[in-house]
């Protein structure tokens, strides 16, 4: 049986997971065997959905809504995570929106709308994961790891994207946020 899932007695957040690839992300953890938490912020039925065909593959799944640009919102979807399911082992940063615009006609609040979600989102759930990891430690029975965190980022974290300044600024922050975080964990065993 643990060939066919290999992350059983794993448990997962997907942040953005009611559509998308935070979908089929959720979806595949969720058949591998992997207790999920649904992250979303607008779609409540979508997630609800996601949360049913987990259910129906044999593992555990909650949908939960929370806005990841928002620090309290963040702290209660993992606080809820460890309450319902124990701890977190993986964190999928899924999470991403775009505001395009020409640079010049760019809003502050386009700007911010999407730092705020595509980085500041995925600092924000990585932190908390972390704390969680370094909390519990490895569990050898588990995982070999202390935890997992996977930042879903975009070719525009490298090639320039005219008329969407906001975005490939947030997915480059992505990735040496990422790269940052993996070198300052490892000696924890968790990886990034």
């Amino acid at each position: 049986m643990t060939s066919h899932r290999p992350l059983q007695g794993q448990k997962a957040i997907v942040t953005g997971a009611n559509s998308g690839l935070g979908r089929a992300i959720a979806l595949a953890l969720g058949g591998a065997g992997a207790d999920v938490v649904v992250n979303y912020r607008d779609g409540e039925d979508a997630a609800v959905d996601v949360v049913r065909t987990i259910q129906e593959a044999g593992s555990r799944a909650l949908a939960h809504r929370a806005d990841v640009s928002r620090e309290a919102e963040v702290k209660e979807l993992f606080q809820r995570a460890v309450e319902q399911l124990g701890t977190v082992d993986i964190l999928v940063n899924n999470a991403g929106l775009q505001r395009d615009a020409a640079f010049e006609d760019m809003t502050l609040e386009q700007w911010n709308t999407v730092i705020g979600v595509n980085l500041t989102g995925q600092f924000l759930c990585a932190r908390e994961a972390v704390r969680e990891f370094k909390r519990r430690g490895v569990v050898e029975s588990v995982s070999k790891s202390a935890g997992k965190i996977i930042c879903i980022s975009s070719v525009h974290d490298l090639i320039p994207w005219a008329g969407h300044a906001n975005y490939a600024a947030s997915k480059g922050g992505v990735m040496l946020m990422m790269k940052t975080l993996a070198q300052e964990v490892a000696p924890h065993r968790i990886r990034a």
